[in-house]
């Protein structure tokens, strides 16, 4: 169940870098488009924070996985 777990986690981040949309590695870069596009382009800020948010929750599944080893 553990090994499943883990590549649902590895599969999952992959088709985030691998989307249309590109997800953001840091709150930084999210933060920098968000106040570089002055309110143009809400769609795809918003669809990058989805994706980001996912991917914070992902990397904390993995540590919390980790922990419990």
């Amino acid at each position: 169940m553990e090994t499943q777990l883990k590549q649902f986690i590895i599969d999952e981040s992959y088709k985030l870098e691998r989307g249309i949309v590109a997800t953001p590695k840091t709150r930084q870069n999210l933060e920098r488009f968000a106040d570089a596009n002055h309110g143009s382009n809400d769609f795809l800020l918003m669809q990058m924070a989805i994706q980001f948010g996912y991917k914070v929750a992902l990397e904390n599944l993995e540590e919390e996985l980790k922990l419990t080893k």
